[in-house]
């Protein structure tokens, strides 16, 4: 007997799957706080935080937006690894209301103090490692247990960001060591949707070369990876950090031309995948670059093309096919889905730019910064009906 995909739940549609809220609440958060951010950058609109403006900035993108989104990915996909229900009701608000009073403690820590909001922040992904962690182990799926490691990193690194912040005044280990585990969550991820998607698209679409399966060349170019990263988050910069990066950037271009993402232009939800995908590679390399001529290259433009690039286009491509496809829509992109992708795509390849180029950082900035905005509450405002209302597949 097949297993239900949902238990009969007659509660507000928004609590009755993971992706509902925290797409929604992380997307439209992480507009805001770009909103917010530019006048804090630039004097003109003072925080109530503990936290310097760019460590509060770094912090909530990963640790606001994204914890929100991943956990929001995890549990879609985890019931359909497990054959178990999803959250749903009561226990997914109760969640929905730790990350937003961690929201509110953050940008108001200098009310609530340190030791309280960092047991505040760190208590949702506190509960996403040990939710996530019973749904694989009750359900006896242990392949999946690995994407408890880069979730556990990542609550690592939120740990030490709080530290860092409290003791010396800015992060600096943690903030390198969080976008590492992004970073590794999307290949490990990626490395798994986007060959499964392509290969589906082409058999039915485009007969002919079809996406490399996994084998042990990706393996190896993920331990490249992560040791590169590894490296990176420890020694910062110099000729070893960028060997290893410039090494890890070149398998995963092989890597992502192996999933035959040049035949899968007909099908805009799956090319836009492989084009996210894109910025991992340019993000190692850059930081490479940067090792190798440090007077010339930022490596601001590094990070940033794994931040902005990488992690702002992927979680958008991920959740718009995952809000689509279980809200029973057909797998199309439309206009207004389009436009989301290109305006954060924009806002990567600007905010790249600021950071390569100086002279022009202001109007650059601000190019990346309104587009980032549009793409954000974009995305919360055009797919709202799809979170609030019940039907789904």
């Amino acid at each position: 007997m097949a297993i239900p995909r949902l238990r009969d739940y007659r509660g507000p549609a928004i609590l009755s799957y993971g992706f509902r809220p925290l797409f929604f609440f992380g997307s439209l958060f992480a507009g805001l706080v770009m909103m917010a951010w530019l006048p804090v950058f630039y004097g003109s609109l003072e925080l109530s935080s503990l936290f310097n403006p760019i460590d509060w900035h770094i912090h909530e993108i990963f640790f606001g937006y994204l914890a929100a989104v991943i956990s929001g990915f995890l549990f879609t996909a985890v019931p359909n690894w497990t054959g178990r229900m999803p959250i749903q009701g009561s226990p997914l608000l109760l969640l929905v209301l730790i990350w937003s009073v961690g929201r509110i403690a953050m940008t108001f820590s200098v009310y609530f103090g340190w030791m309280l909001t960092m047991a505040i922040d760190l208590s949702f992904l506190t509960a996403i490692v040990f939710v996530i962690g019973n749904e694989v182990i009750s359900g006896k799926n242990w392949r999946n247990l690995k994407v408890l490691l880069p979730i556990s990193v990542f609550l690592a690194a939120n740990v030490g960001f709080h530290l860092e912040a409290h003791f010396f005044g800015t992060s600096d280990y943690s903030r390198r060591l969080a976008m590492a585990a992004a970073i590794i969550l999307i290949m490990l991820i990626g490395g798994r949707v986007i060959p499964s998607f392509t290969r589906n698209f082409l058999v039915r679409e485009n007969p002919g070369r079809l996406p490399t399966p996994f084998d042990r060349f990706d393996a190896v170019s993920l331990a490249i990876g992560i040791v590169a990263l590894a490296i990176w988050v420890v020694l910062i910069e110099g000729p070893v950090v960028a060997g290893f990066m410039g090494l890890a950037g070149l398998v995963q271009l092989v890597r992502l031309a192996r999933w035959a993402g040049d035949r899968a232009s007909g099908d805009f939800l799956v090319a836009i995948l492989h084009i996210s995908y894109l910025f991992i590679p340019t993000g190692f390399i850059l930081v490479a670059l940067s090792g190798f001529w440090p007077g010339d290259i930022s490596p601001v433009a590094g990070m940033h093309a794994f931040g902005v690039g990488a992690v702002g286009s992927m979680t958008f491509s991920v959740m718009i096919r995952a809000t689509l496809g279980h809200t029973g829509q057909p797998l199309k992109a439309d206009f207004k889905t389009k436009l989301i992708l290109i305006m954060i795509w924009t806002s990567a390849v600007f905010r790249i730019a600021a950071a390569l180029y100086p002279a022009g950082t202001e109007i650059l900035l601000e190019i990346a910064a309104t587009t980032w905005v549009l793409a954000f509450i974009g995305f919360s405002a055009g797919f709202a009906n799809l979170f609030f209302t019940r039907k789904r597949s």
